[in-house]
């Protein structure tokens, strides 16, 4: 794996925690030049400060804003003259029924979760096509089933998804592999930060962080798939279980989904 990232130039978004800040550890430990942002600045001076590394650039920017992905993706091409790999990891939650919510929190979750990997993929995509690189989207099971009190973040994983998937069929003969990974339960803040229904962050998960598969394991995971070129990466048996039923008995799966959100402590079902 060492050998296998050696100097790539590897681009990833919202990464000062969580999956994002797991995978920009793998590959600096990998030999790889990493540039990251994310939207605080304290937050990426205390990455940099933890790291140390010479081959990581931090760069603030909000990925909801066209000219925020702009200015990072040519960053990381000034800092490294190329991109080889580029993650759309930054993302966003919610929690909260579809009749309650405020139509600007699913907007917001567009914006960050599938505008943020158009804005960055288009500014990216010229160094990629250039050195016949990848494209990551880092995705969910919601992307696959749309999950209760999770309208939002469902469409815009299913927007991201289909986005990729028409982007890798456009660049199937160009060199370029494109493909998204769906973690499952993965333990990161993404619970914590997720919004209500009125848009403000929750501040508190509903589930067992400590039984969930660390962020360490995705990216590891993660970094095995994009090494291999695949298309794409489901992780955890209840993923894959999911994505299997969602397609062969939907709607005994509505039924099961339900019940599951249900149960789940401060559940809006």
């Amino acid at each position: 794996m060492q050998s296998q990232f050696q100097h790539k130039s590897v681009v990833i978004t919202g990464a000062t925690s969580g999956i994002g800040k797991a995978l920009a550890v793998a590959f600096l430990q990998a030999g790889a030049q990493v540039a990251v942002c994310g939207r605080k600045q304290d937050a990426l001076n205390a990455l940099r400060e933890e790291l140390k590394h010479p081959q990581l650039l931090t760069f603030q920017a909000d990925v909801s804003r066209e000219a925020d992905c702009m200015a990072f993706i040519s960053a990381a091409l000034e800092r490294f003259g190329k991109i080889d790999i580029l993650i759309n990891n930054a993302g966003i939650s919610m929690r909260a029924l579809f009749r309650d919510a405020d139509p600007g929190v699913l907007k917001t979750l567009m914006d960050i979760n599938f505008w943020g990997t158009v804005y960055c993929t288009k500014y990216a995509l010229p160094s990629i096509l250039a050195h016949k690189g990848t494209v990551v989207g880092v995705s969910s099971i919601a992307g696959y089933r749309g999950l209760p009190g999770r309208t939002g973040y469902s469409a815009s994983k299913f927007a991201m998804q289909g986005f990729l998937e028409a982007l890798r069929t456009e660049n199937l003969h160009t060199g370029v592999n494109v493909m998204w990974v769906c973690p499952g339960f993965t333990a990161s803040n993404i619970r914590n930060t997720a919004l209500d229904r009125t848009g403000h962050s929750q501040k508190e998960t509903p589930l067992d962080e400590g039984k969930l598969m660390t962020a360490e394991t995705v990216a590891a995971h993660t970094l095995n798939a994009i090494a291999r070129r695949k298309r794409t990466l489901v992780l955890t048996s209840q993923g894959k279980v999911t994505v299997l039923l969602s397609r062969l008995f939907p709607g005994w799966l509505d039924k099961l989904v339900f019940n599951h959100f249900k149960k789940e402590p401060g559940s809006p079902l």
